[in-house]
């Protein structure tokens, strides 16, 4: 199941990281400080989704534009391990910074959300890049799999302590302004000590490639990885599926507490527990589908949950029931953890072993454009219908359709066979 040379108490400290980070997401991104900037820091205002969207959309900006070239010099010196240890540290900071924004100061929250969710993106593409270098073909999905359920358990062991300190303030009478800065102290002190265990026993195998020709800007390394992996046609294919169906499951990760709140009319604390619900569902997605995507293949398991997410848009988007909202949220984890764990996966497969990070970086350029679009497209629509957001969340149906239509050429066993040729 492992690669040769590998110890398993290495894949554990390489799920501990996403552990570690999807506090982060969780905590920051979806259920606590997403809510505090359109309720508190922006006041409710019409424009305060398209705020927060265009915030998260200039840093994935910024990762998509840098992260191939990162790549490419975390290959060429053997750096992967190195280069993470420096971007979570920078995440960490920038997360614990994120304490220091009170009601009205939207400038300091965009800052620090655009700083925090840069560092984020850099380090969740390096993570994915040790993946082909861990596991063996026949088993990546399922250590895919065990990683994004290690990173569920550890979003809800970040959430439930934020979400008993958020009971207790407010049974003191606290507000928002007080409490949730507390709660970014939390996320960033768990983020740093897992993935204090990632680097304790994680190894970089990867081996220097210095006598490979460097490319002289971050534009120009795009190109060039770009124009290069136009060889690989299946990778390329399944890219662009990404950038369709990843730009929904964005749309749940950063709007799903919003949506909760604005729409349904859920409170913080229901908010909460309604995210913790649905990293439990995300957890049993991951490893079912995990496990199963090594016996029925990894393209039908993506379809199938990207099946479940149109699912999820239209029971979103109709209902106006807390207890319907509940289900829809429950099947959108569900998703949410497969969909995730399969992609990486499927890309694992099909890159060169000698160009992991390089690759990976293209990889979240395509990622991280679809968390551009998606809630972006989300945003605009809610501001153009006078913030209707239930037009919002039933557009997003689209982009798993799209999705679906764009994964139907893509070849597996073909991309690997062009892979491990090429390596």
């Amino acid at each position: 199941m492992l690669n040769p040379g590998v110890q398993r108490k290495e894949v554990f400290g390489w799920a501990m990281y996403d552990f570690a980070n999807s506090g982060y997401t969780t905590v920051v991104i979806t259920a606590v400080f997403a809510a505090y900037f359109v309720g508190a820091v922006a006041d409710k205002a019409d424009w305060a989704a398209l705020a927060w969207t265009s915030a998260l959309s200039l840093s994935y900006a910024i990762v998509m534009f840098t992260m191939p070239a990162l790549g490419e010099w975390a290959d060429r010196h053997a750096a992967k391990k190195k280069l993470l240890m420096l971007f979570t540290i920078a995440c960490v900071l920038s997360t614990a910074a994120l304490s220091w924004v009170g009601p009205g100061q939207v400038a300091l929250a965009v800052i620090c959300i655009v700083i925090s969710n840069t560092f984020y993106a850099y380090g969740e593409s390096l993570t994915a890049a040790f993946l082909p270098e861990l596991a063996k073909p026949e088993a990546m999905g399922r250590i895919s799999a065990w990683g994004w359920a290690w990173g569920y358990l550890g979003g809800m062991l970040t959430l439930g302590i934020c979400l008993a300190y958020v009971l207790w303030a407010q049974s003191q009478g606290q507000s928002a302004g007080q409490f949730v800065p507390v709660t970014m102290w939390v996320t960033a002190a768990i983020y740093a000590l897992s993935a204090s265990v990632t680097f304790a026993l994680m190894k970089e195998h990867a081996k220097p490639q210095l006598s490979k020709v460097r490319a002289t800007s971050h534009w120009q390394q795009l190109r060039q990885t770009f124009q290069e992996a136009k060889a690989y046609k299946d990778f390329m294919q399944l890219m662009a599926c990404a950038v369709a169906y990843q730009g929904g499951v964005a749309v749940a990760i950063t709007l799903a507490a919003i949506y909760a709140e604005q729409v349904i009319g859920f409170q913080p604390q229901e908010t909460m527990v309604l995210i913790f619900v649905l990293n439990i569902a995300a957890f049993v997605g991951a490893l079912v589908f995990g496990y199963a995507q090594d016996r029925i293949g990894h393209k039908l398991a993506l379809s199938l949950t990207l099946l479940g997410w149109s699912i999820t848009c239209v029971l979103a988007a109709l209902t106006t029931s807390k207890e319907v909202f509940w289900w829809a949220a429950a099947l959108a984890g569900v998703c949410m953890g497969s969909s995730q764990s399969t992609g990486r996966a499927m890309a694992g497969l099909l890159i060169p072993s000698q160009r992991l990070a390089e690759f990976f970086g293209l990889w979240t350029f395509a990622i991280r454009l679809a968390s551009i679009v998606g809630p972006l497209g989300y945003g605009l629509i809610t501001w153009l219908t006078d913030g209707n957001q239930r037009w919002a969340i039933a557009s997003t149906t689209v982009l798993f359709v799209v999705g679906w239509m764009l994964l139907l050429p893509v070849d597996v066993q073909r991309g690997q066979r062009q892979a491990a040729h090429q390596t």
